[in-house]
């Protein structure tokens, strides 16, 4: 260990993170700038920021686990100091063997030393190689992974080929997104290069971006015969985490593409519908309600984001765990769980409302409103003042006004169009 903490030629620290202690970059040595990100200058990536993904992602590898209820092999191909696959093999019960590897010499070497400095060596392997030809060697039914976790900086789609083809029949694949500009629809040409889809700039931009993802993965999945169900997803930050179960077999694959589909939105009166693909071909191009022109995002996913009982299970292995960032681990799965029979999109009131050029009314007032007038409607993990309802968005519109006032029988002046 002496001898290569010599090799290690960069200021490090030691840093506590859920139950490891690891040698990572001192950030602060690397930024010349307030402005400038710290983690991307640093000669191995680690980002801090990313406790919170690494926490849910201890969960619900350990929900995963539980539910096949045997030992498991993990693979983390983008590991850089090796945080995130030495938390698996340390405080995931039930964990074989960890494989984590990283491209750059330096993270393999940083890596190599936390696996020794957690006292892990005979459980977790470190390698520095190409992320692809390592998943490559493992895709023979034999050799796969019953897990794998593609963290990368950008988007997951040039590891998702063969991260597919290296996951066994039954396994668990978890994908993050941190490009959020080409997903939220500022670059969509950018968008639909990587993930096959078109983004669009609505102020449910995150949830496309999420569903984008998962129809991605699922194409590519189809194309080697496997079907795809997401367990649990969730928006945070500035980032997109999806956890899918990955099945065998071409039934399974068609059945994970009647999933697919675009997102129908009219930026005018703030109509949304959903459209299956084999629908698309001679369907409008007016909005159904205000009759002005309508846009359109995907093709995406527009099936479950999360599976309840998963979510539960996650829930149940939280109240377990004492991590920093706990409280808020828990609101999110909390959300997610409530938001798995939801219809795709949500409303954003602050946006409704400065359009409608009236107060916002509190997000409990209007859920009871919708309750009350028999709609499905509950809050959601993508945006605090956001709503998920099955009711119009011209319903909405008149419960808004009702709620701000009463006794006037919807005589608001509103400057809202066709309102």
């Amino acid at each position: 260990m002496k001898n290569l903490n010599v090799e290690i030629d960069f200021p490090t620290e030691i840093v506590t993170e859920g139950q490891v202690r690891v040698l990572v970059p001192k950030l602060s040595a690397f930024v010349e700038k307030p402005s400038e990100y710290a983690p991307s200058k640093a000669p191995v990536f680690y980002n801090p920021v990313m406790e919170l993904n690494r926490d849910i992602a201890v969960l619900a590898l350990q929900a995963y686990q539980q539910t096949v209820k045997r030992e498991i092999t993990v693979c983390e191909p983008l590991a850089g100091c090796g945080v995130r696959g030495i938390r698996f093999a340390l405080e995931v019960e039930g964990v074989k063997k960890v494989l984590i590897n990283d491209i750059n010499r330096k993270a393999y070497k940083l890596a190599k030393y936390n696996v020794e400095l957690n006292r892990l060596g005979e459980r977790v392997s470190v390698k520095n190689m190409d992320a692809n030809l390592l998943l490559a060697r493992h895709s023979a039914p034999y050799k796969r992974f019953d897990a794998i976790d593609i963290d990368p900086f950008g988007s997951p789609t040039p590891f998702l080929d063969s991260a597919i083809r290296a996951t066994r029949d039954g396994g668990l694949l978890a994908l993050t997104a941190t490009d959020m500009a080409p997903l939220c629809g500022v670059h969509p040409k950018a968008c639909i290069r990587k993930y096959g889809g078109k983004p669009l700039r609505t102020e449910y931009c995150h949830e496309i971006a999420l569903r984008l993802v998962l129809g991605c993965t699922a194409v590519t999945a189809a194309k080697h015969e496997i079907g795809i169900t997401p367990l649990f997803s969730h928006s945070t930050d500035h980032y997109v985490r999806v956890y899918i179960l990955l099945k065998h077999g071409a039934h399974e694959a068609n059945e994970s593409l009647r999933n697919m589909g675009y997102i129908l939105h009219c930026f005018n009166c703030f109509h949304r519908e959903t459209v299956h693909e084999d629908t698309l071909l001679g369907h409008a191009s007016e909005c159904s309600n205000c009759g002005s022109k309508i846009d359109y995002a995907g093709p995406l996913w527009l099936g479950k984001i999360a599976d309840e009982k998963f979510c539960t299970s996650m829930e149940e292995e939280a109240q377990k765990r004492q991590f920093k960032t706990k409280k808020r681990a828990q609101k999110i799965l909390a959300l997610v769980k409530t938001e798995c029979e939801a219809p795709p999109t949500y409303y954003v009131l602050d946006k409704m409302c400065s359009r409608m050029r009236v107060p916002v009314p509190s997000v409990k007032v209007v859920l009871e409103a919708l309750k009350k007038g028999g709609f499905i409607a509950m809050p959601t993990h993508f945006n605090l003042a956001g709503i998920k309802t099955t009711a119009s968005a011209e319903k909405i519109t008149s419960i808004i006004k009702t709620i701000l006032n009463p006794n006037k029988d919807d005589k608001v002046g509103c400057k809202f169009n066709n309102f």
